[in-house]
């Protein structure tokens, strides 16, 4: 991913068909330790395509993506959780004070 963000960024800095020197530089004057297998792989996959067409390719298909789960019960769901947490952190408040005595030494102490 590190080396797709530096192709984007050389692309936006005016390089419209950035080379492996390049992303190389921008990966580096970040830190990032260069791997030349991945970064080689990255710059030949991107050779003489354009940018913007990809990103309109990708965004084509993630929008065919589901992002909720099918069917009827998320409403249904959405509707039952509000009252459920009304309920839960008095429960929890009184389980939280009771775990905390009962573990808080476990039958030894931490400097004995």
């Amino acid at each position: 991913m590190r080396y797709v963000a530096a192709y984007l960024l050389a692309v936006l800095a005016g390089n419209q068909s950035p080379d492996a020197a390049a992303v190389e530089k921008i990966l580096s004057s970040v830190g990032v330790k260069v791997e030349q297998a991945n970064l080689t792989k990255v710059v030949n996959e991107l050779k003489g395509k354009s940018i913007e067409e990809l990103i309109q390719q990708g965004t084509a298909k993630l929008a065919s993506v589901p992002a909720a789960p099918a069917g009827g019960a998320a409403p249904a769901a959405a509707a039952a959780a509000p009252a459920a947490k009304k309920e839960e952190p008095k429960k929890e408040e009184k389980k939280k004070e009771e775990s905390e005595d009962e573990d808080g030494d476990m039958g030894f102490g931490l400097f004995d």
